[in-house]
């Protein structure tokens, strides 16, 4: 019992409110997915190595929010979907309220700078504090987190899965063109290219 208290605590930072969490394994890496039984509450992409700790984990489930959330997962995954539509409850501070909703505004394919994100959250030019607020996103993917970038469209960090990889696996699989902080685009294609 005390690993599985323990996973919870390094994988949904929010109140210990959640009725179901199951494991979903995706295209990127295994997904953990909360539910309080009426929100989604969390979505977390492990890294590979944190894989093992959640063999104990259901991966499947009854609640209609998580059967919801696995349906769109699937979807979105495949390239079917653009938007989720699942009822979402966050705890944060106002700060980050404020961020993970306007993260929310962000469509599929497109992205925002982290200034442009405080800007348009009402916030002010702070990119640092908002890049705090991005990277305590508790429902990836759902919130797309993913899609903020660099001033100059470089991937700067990814606090989920595996980090960076995991990040350029997502928009990819939107086709966003990004920067690699070794200055190489990722054009819609797929090419790399040095400038």
């Amino acid at each position: 019992m005390r690993r599985r208290t323990r996973l919870t605590q390094l994988y949904y930072p929010g109140p210990m409110t959640t009725a179901q969490t199951i494991a979903f394994d995706s295209p990127i890496g295994r997904l953990l997915i909360h539910s309080d039984g009426t929100h989604l509450v969390g979505v977390d992409i492990l890294p590979e190595s944190d894989r093992a700790l959640t063999s104990h984990l259901p991966h499947t489930s009854d609640d209609p929010i998580i059967v919801t959330t696995v349906t769109q997962l699937q979807e979105y995954f495949s390239g079917t979907r653009t938007t989720f539509d699942i009822p979402v409850s966050t705890s944060g501070t106002p700060f980050q309220q404020k961020i993970w909703t306007t993260l929310q505004s962000i469509p599929f394919g497109h992205t925002m700078t982290y200034q442009e994100l405080g800007e348009k959250a009402g916030v002010g030019r702070a990119p640092r504090a908002v890049g705090g607020a991005v990277g305590k996103n508790p429902i990836a993917i759902v919130i797309p987190c993913h899609r903020i970038l660099g001033s100059t469209g470089t991937i700067t960090g990814y606090s989920g899965g595996d980090g960076i990889v995991t990040k350029e696996h997502l928009l990819r699989g939107e086709n966003i063109p990004y920067r690699t902080t070794s200055h190489t685009s990722v054009t819609l294609s797929g090419t790399a290219s040095n400038r």
